[in-house]
């Protein structure tokens, strides 16, 4: 498997885990903040797992600041999808012009000058 494809892979699934370390408490408010804080933890070390090896693997193919971008806009993405599926939450039009904004500025990170 490309080097390229393994990273953006491994993003996506850390991604997956650090959205849920980092949102997914919300939908449990009564439960204690400690209980939460270490449940959360437990879920960020599985992030920790993937995305340390996706940085490592991606960096010579993409440099750093083209690895923080994709990172930001698969976290974006993941958190879009989270945000209306989990927390039922709907996205309006200023999220969607955020986001592209965004998705801009990942194509002046890429774009050869």
């Amino acid at each position: 498997m490309p080097a390229s494809v393994l990273t953006i892979g491994l993003l996506i699934a850390s991604n997956v885990f650090m959205t849920f370390a980092w949102y997914g408490h919300l939908k449990f408010r009564a439960a204690p903040l400690v209980t939460v804080i270490l449940i959360s933890w437990g879920i960020a070390f599985f992030e920790y797992v993937l995305q340390v090896p996706a940085n490592r693997i991606g960096y010579g193919v993409y440099n750093a600041a083209q690895l923080k971008t994709i990172q930001e806009v698969i976290t974006l993405s993941v958190f879009a999808i989270f945000s209306v599926l989990y927390l039922k939450e709907p996205l309006s039009w200023n999220h969607l012009i955020g986001f592209s904004l965004i998705a801009c500025g990942a194509f002046f990170i890429f774009h050869k000058w």
